[in-house]
């Protein structure tokens, strides 16, 4: 019997948690970057088969960097209802939010670390990577939480949204500063479609409500691409108000990069975007469906796409920024909701990192050779320029991951810090650094 593909390669599980001390170094880690590394992703028990990539339960991987040292390793699965006990997701009693995976990514807000899934509650972790267990906000918050929330870096609020199965399809909530859910409202769509990713800019909310939407009583992963049900990105104001929409051509997005507000009201959204064939093609292989020999030939990552959206004409403008397959964009946190010049991507291939610069159009790219995840952006101190600071990704090789520390002004090695073992392909991950938040 084959062996699926979510279960094989460099998408294999492994088998144990662990830890290690001391790890070996090359190069020299800055003694700023002291803090901790972590990344989420998919990793199904021995013996488990969940049916998809995307249903594995939730493991932890965690670098803690001290002053120019590689002090441990950990990984730890999440344990969540799902984990623990088994528990169903959906039962005769409804849904149950703390019955997931937990297995995408992983964010600090108000103090406290979450590893999410955008199915369900986030499970608050200790800085070890012991889970704490589900939060839902002092019972206010009653649906999901999406896996990519945007925290405002100006106010210091949370933004996110969760989406299910069954109406309200859609709801927005913002939490304070301090960690305190204060607002929830509907985002009024026509079915559930999976919506991954959205934006935040100064002003506005930015939806994307694509064609994969939810099919009762269809088995595995319950999403199908919907030819009818066309394609538009919404835009909410953030204090309030009805939601406009704007057609666009059919696609999907899983990730986003940034958006703003520019000199003429206009919003310029950026993200990966697939086409139908692609998108179908990538979902059949990452769930081992449908005729292999098909979907290989159809398979195709994510493009640099742009939309620019204009209020007040009612238009949207559509353009490619390049014709590379790219994924998991990233960029200064710093700047999200305001203009950015600069985006990090996973380059085809996932062997290599590709640097956007927005204003030249130039694109540099670095290759790894190995399978790159997400780079993350961590800012260096006092820095004076946008792309002053690191990128931290993981690499691996074989059997062997390494945490790679690149220059982010031009992609160059800085250093690098062996892990004791193989990090499967995972999601998303970010830098806590010590110190006060």
């Amino acid at each position: 019997m084959t062996t699926p593909s979510y279960l094989s390669g460099n998408l294999a599980p492994i088998s144990d948690e662990t830890e290690a001390y001391d790890l070996p170094v090359s190069g020299a880690l800055p003694t700023e970057l002291t803090g901790r590394y972590f990344r989420n992703g998919p990793n199904p028990r021995p013996g488990e088969d969940p049916g998809h990539w995307f249903a594995g339960h939730g493991m932890l991987h965690g670098v803690r960097l001290d002053r120019g040292r590689a002090e441990w390793y950990r990984n730890r699965w999440v344990h969540t209802k799902k984990f623990t006990d088994n528990a169903p997701f959906i039962s005769e009693n409804g849904v149950d939010l703390a019955a997931v995976t937990a297995n995408t990514s992983v964010i600090r807000h108000a103090d406290r670390i979450f590893a999410l899934v955008e199915n369900g509650l986030p499970h608050e972790l200790t800085p070890e990577l012991a889970t704490v267990g589900p939060c839902d906000f002092g019972g206010r918050l009653a649906t999901a939480m999406t896996a990519h929330p945007k925290e405002d870096p100006v106010t210091g609020e949370l933004h996110f949204f969760g989406y299910g199965y069954f109406p309200p399809f859609v709801t927005y909530h913002r939490l304070s500063a301090d960690g305190e859910l204060v607002e929830s409202r509907e985002i009024e769509v026509p079915k559930s479609t999976m919506m991954h990713d959205f934006a935040v800019t100064e002003h506005y909310l930015i939806w994307l409500d694509l064609p994969f939407v939810f099919e009762l009583g269809r088995a595995g992963m319950p999403y199908a691409w919907d030819d009818g049900y066309g394609a538009r990105i919404g835009v909410s104001p953030r204090q309030g108000g009805p939601t406009r929409w704007f057609d666009v051509d059919p696609c999907y997005v899983f990730h986003v990069g940034n958006a703003w507000e520019d000199a003429d009201g206009r919003i310029v959204l950026n993200a990966a975007r697939y086409t139908q064939a692609g998108f179908t093609g990538l979902w059949a292989h990452i769930g081992n469906t449908g005729d292999p020999a098909r979907h290989a030939a159809t398979i195709a990552t994510a493009t640099l796409h742009r939309w620019t959206l204009d209020p007040a004409s009612g238009s949207v403008k559509e353009e490619a920024q390049d014709d590379r397959g790219i994924e998991f964009p990233t960029y200064n946190d710093a700047l999200l909701g305001r203009a950015s010049r600069y985006l990090y991507t996973v380059g085809e291939n996932s062997h290599s990192i590709v640097k956007y610069d927005h204003q030249t159009g130039a694109a540099q790219v670095r290759e790894t050779g190995g399978d790159t995840g997400e780079a993350v952006f961590v800012a260096a101190e006092g820095a004076r320029a946008e792309d002053e600071g690191w990128l931290l990704s993981v690499v691996t090789t074989g059997e062997s991951s390494e945490l790679l520390v690149l220059d982010a002004t031009d992609l160059s090695d800085v250093a690098s810090v062996r892990l004791p073992q193989r990090v499967p392909a995972g999601f998303h991950g970010t830098w806590l650094a010590d110190g006060p938040r």
